[in-house]
């Protein structure tokens, strides 16, 4: 039984379909033309390994196939997923692809194939062997109708047993879902209501893919616990269900016995209460992939520590030192997000900051500077430039302090505000070695932010105690400034020493981009559900 863990990042996989066709193939075959079949392969950031995914239907005598047979992917936003597309000629009925004639190939990511506007994906094929042109291929990746429904439900207790000595019990609900395997999985926790034996819980929402994997039959199993200051909660007792039961809604059939196991034998024994379902609606909601696929574009920014306290840049010792055996923990972070967010950004131009560091020629202090030098224009070409634009930063300025996050969040707040409408989405990249010194004022830009479309990941590199850093992230306690609350949870910290492992840079970057990246998806939808905004007409296609 997996563990649930609130406040970590554990996204579900989105299903999506790829259809594929391909246009002008060569024509390998002497009395007739080719009988074309697709091959897919794929491997995540963490694996390099590509391995075979599935084939298409072979279809006879075709140089423009339109095949059938659609390939279904588990899409992760937060990994970089690599496709390899190769279409072959078949010549025989042998499932081993060297008895067949190679016609071409395409390399490319999966978020690159979903990000597309109007979800036609198209490139050339290549063969090295023949360098003739080897046709085109064409990628559209639909999503599964299921991944974007939402369930909402709400439930209430009656006569639980008490569970502490010196006053009643401090119930709450945990839902698991039943895996292929017989294994469970926790999908939801309701909040726990103190000192009561008849609790009636918050509504709460969550994807039905999550919930069940969208199969309405699936098994749940549903835990109440009385909680325990010191994590280990007492059963009360459990039940089962699933989502098509409680569609039913409230009726004679959704009120559940809660039964405790180690007292269902005792004579006597009826149960530990009753569990009753108050309401379940499940309804459609538009999906991150809704809102990419007609033109939502993601805009990366990155805004990097310059302080004193990194340490000189020129010695092994500094977190900035440029190792030639391994890059710093700097470079990692910046490669980790951007080369999964490049993919949602149609110009791949970055603007590069940075904060805390000492400016020539007058040697100024400054917490928002452009690393490419540009005094009118932070931009820098993908990823690569962003980490030219680093390298040189380093050999020009004095580092320096404190270090202040405020003004590198305005920054981005400031484009942002003026972005409003939906088709523009902006995560900030904050890489810092130590603690905020302007707290206040950076509560304050992340309770303005909150509002706009953005989110801030914030990764904290080396050995500095960053337990202030958690309280910017709002998924225990939401931030406050001035009496305001945020309007919604836009900002990830993690520790990255957490993510480092056997001196392996490409696990390394994967293991933190799985973390940072996964709560992305959530807060676009969540943005744009609140201020009612709709994912754009689909363009014609």
């Amino acid at each position: 039984m997996n563990t649930f863990t609130p406040g970590a990042a554990v996204a579900p996989c989105t299903k999506v379909t790829l259809s594929i066709a391909c246009r002008n193939l060569r024509d390998t075959d002497y009395l007739s033309k080719s009988d074309p079949m697709c091959v897919v392969f794929l491997s995540s950031s963490s694996k390099q390994q590509l391995h075979e995914i599935g084939r298409t239907e072979t279809i006879d005598n075709c140089l423009n196939p339109d095949f059938v047979k659609a390939i279904p992917v588990d899409y992760y936003f937060e990994e970089s997923q690599r496709l390899r597309f190769e279409i072959y000629d078949v010549d025989s009925k042998s499932p081993r692809l060297s008895d067949h004639d190679f016609l071409g190939s395409m390399d490319c990511t999966l978020g690159e194939v979903v990000s597309v506007q109007g979800s036609r994906f198209t490139r050339p094929l290549k063969n090295d062997a023949s360098h003739k042109n080897a046709g085109t291929i064409t990628v559209i990746a639909e999503e599964v109708s299921s991944c974007k429904q939402v369930v909402t439900m709400q439930w209430a207790a009656h006569k639980l047993d008490k569970k502490d000595f010196w006053g009643k019990s401090d119930p709450f609900l945990v839902f698991y879902k039943t895996n292929e395997d017989g294994s469970m999985s926790a999908v939801w926790k309701t909040e726990v209501i103190k000192k009561t034996l008849n609790p009636t819980w918050a509504p709460f929402s969550t994807k039905t893919n999550v919930l069940c994997n969208g199969d309405l039959d699936r098994q749940l199993k549903v835990f109440c616990y009385d909680w325990n200051s010191n994590g280990s909660h007492d059963l009360i007792g459990e039940f089962s269900c699933t989502l098509r039961q409680l569609q039913k809604g409230p009726c004679s059939e959704n009120v559940f016995e809660c039964i405790n196991p180690s007292k269902a034998s005792k004579k006597g024994y009826k149960n530990s209460g009753t569990v009753t379902l108050l309401s379940c609606t499940v309804r459609e909601q538009a999906t991150f992939l809704d809102y990419i696929q007609r033109g939502t574009q993601m805009h990366f920014t990155v805004a990097v520590d310059f302080t004193a306290s990194n340490g000189d840049p020129r010695t092994p010792g500094s977190l900035h030192y440029n190792d030639p055996r391994y890059p710093n923990a700097y470079v990692l972070a910046i490669q980790a997000v951007g080369e999964i967010i490049q993919d949602y950004d149609a110009d791949k131009m970055f603007p590069a900051l940075g904060f805390g560091a000492r400016l020539p020629p007058t040697g100024i202090v400054s917490h928002e500077f452009f690393l490419n030098g540009n005094p009118s224009s932070p931009y820098c070409a993908g990823v690569q430039g962003i980490l030219e634009a680093y390298q040189r930063t380093l050999q020009s300025v004095q580092l320096y302090g404190p270090t202040n996050f405020s003004p590198v969040i305005n920054h981005v707040a400031r484009f942002a505000s003026s972005y409003q409408d939906g088709r523009h989405y902006f995560v900030l990249l904050i890489i810092t070695d130590g603690e905020i010194t302007d707290m206040a004022q950076t509560k304050e830009a992340i309770v303005q932010a909150s509002v706009l479309p953005m989110s801030i990941i914030i990764v904290g590199v080396g050995n500095a105690d960053f337990a202030a850093m958690n309280e910017l992230d709002g998924d225990s306690v939401r931030i406050s400034s001035r009496g305001r609350l945020a309007e919604r949870d836009i900002v990830q910290f993690v520790a990255f020493r957490d993510f480092l492992g056997r001196q392996n840079p490409v696990e390394d970057k994967a293991r933190l981009a799985k973390e940072v990246l996964a709560e992305i998806p959530d807060q676009l939808v969540g943005y744009m559900d609140k201020h009612g905004i709709k994912p754009n007409a689909a363009p014609n296609t």
